[in-house]
């Protein structure tokens, strides 16, 4: 952002469209993601995405101006709504019970390894000069290619190959997956459980699946709305026109040290979330991030010119974010719902999430204009504390639970 802001003139508007750009697709893609996935399988729409991220990345270090950069974050977005929705939703499909919420805590450990990755590279590529975010963008053809070309080797979920009548191949696949489980167990456990579920969208209204769309819905849009994208998407902006004496290098640096802690947090969240359970690091989570944001709010207000203080409360909130609301949420997500409305049902918690990311993305620098860096953060401070309120009072444990027990917990 910081050289695009430069290479197209870019105003504080602009600049919110070219970050929540990405987001609207992302909303796009998630929307018809689980009506796909429900329909043609989980792993299908997922090589779409694949071949999407790889167009996108073209288009985004090829643009002539804003209109056309606009387009191609679109298109990823849409590739990154699809797989945001799908990925955990495979993995919890595929995976044991015991290992169900390490395993999808593993997605979020994939994200943040590429944003650190994208971090180090932007910062590396960062001495070419004005044009260097061309070859930023460009960099991401390689992973775009590296995911298409390896999940063209993984096999279908074997609870969506159930639904299909494909018993066979959802033996086999559970077989390669879980060796040591009892497949047919396994299978009659999955059977009776479809056997159960209507097949419409309706169904996710009615009174014994209101509850669980409401709780994801809404711990979707919280983690959200405590503001975590604020320092992802705009940090580099935030040390380059917020704290004193900051140039791009270093403000790009200081990313770099932001997207570490995160990757670093997120494996931590791997060693905990099975074992801690999901409410203890949610409630924890959002606990850290309001502390730090009441701080950054402070420091903002008396010392702007403080960096290193600033640095560290936003990598406090980083960490917090990352061992908790960050693969937390995900999880619950995938783990609410049966199995037969699963898609559908992470698709609208999903589609939510979204939104409420590009509502955060989209008004950040206008927020900070019309009250202030300090009142921002003391904004997003508050829904910090909100979310620890409702994962406390409203939030059930799911740990430890197959997705068939949870199921069970909703029936009238």
């Amino acid at each position: 952002l910081v050289f695009l802001r430069k290479q197209f003139s870019l105003t504080d508007f602009q600049t919110e469209i070219a970050a929540s750009s990405l987001l609207v697709g992302c909303a796009v893609g998630a929307s018809f993601a689980g009506f796909l996935s429900d329909r043609m399988g989980r792993k299908k729409i997922l090589v779409w995405a694949a071949v999407l991220f790889l167009l996108s990345s073209l288009g985004t270090a090829l643009p002539r101006n804003l209109d056309e950069f606009v387009l191609a974050r679109l298109l990823g977005g849409i590739a990154i709504g699809m797989e945001s929705m799908l990925a955990p939703l495979y993995v919890a499909e595929i995976s044991p019970a015991r290992r169900r919420g390490r395993l999808v805590a593993l997605n979020q450990l994939a994200i943040v390894s590429g944003i650190l990755l994208a971090y180090l590279v932007s910062w590396l590529l960062a001495g070419l000069g004005d044009t260097s975010w061309r070859w930023m963008f460009a960099s991401a053809v390689l992973p775009s290619v590296l995911f298409l070309v390896a999940f063209a080797r993984v096999p279908e979920s074997p609870r969506w190959l159930i639904e299909q009548a494909r018993v066979e191949e959802a033996r086999r696949v559970l077989a390669r997956v879980a060796p040591e489980n009892d497949v047919e167990a396994q299978v009659k456990e999955i059977e009776e459980a479809i056997a159960e579920e209507a097949d419409s969208f309706l169904q996710l209204f009615e009174p014994g699946l209101r509850r669980p769309v409401i709780i994801a819905v809404t711990l979707a849009i919280l983690q959200q709305v405590t503001g975590i994208n604020t320092i992802l998407f705009y940090g580099s902006l935030i040390f380059a026109e917020h704290v004193a004496a900051q140039t791009a290098a270093s403000a790009l640096w200081a990313n770099v040290i932001i997207g570490f802690v995160n990757f670093i947090m997120t494996i931590v969240a791997l060693a905990v979330i099975d074992r801690l359970g999901r409410k203890p690091i949610l409630m924890t989570a959002a606990g850290g991030m309001a502390c730090s944001q009441i701080l950054l709010g402070l420091v903002f207000l008396v010392d702007p010119g403080a960096a290193w203080i600033i640095l560290v409360l936003c990598l406090l909130c980083v960490a917090c974010f990352a061992v908790g609301l960050g693969p937390g949420v995900w999880v619950m997500m995938s783990e609410l719902f049966p199995t037969k409305v699963r898609g559908r049902a992470m698709s609208v918690a999903t589609i939510s999430l979204w939104i409420a990311c590009v509502a955060l993305t989209s008004t950040f620098l206008s927020l900070v204009n019309a009250i202030t860096a300090s009142g921002a953060f003391w904004t997003y401070a508050t829904m910090s504390l909100l979310t620890f309120w409702f994962v406390w009072k409203k939030t059930p444990e799911t740990k430890g639970k197959t997705l068939e027990e949870i199921e069970r917990w909703w029936r009238p």
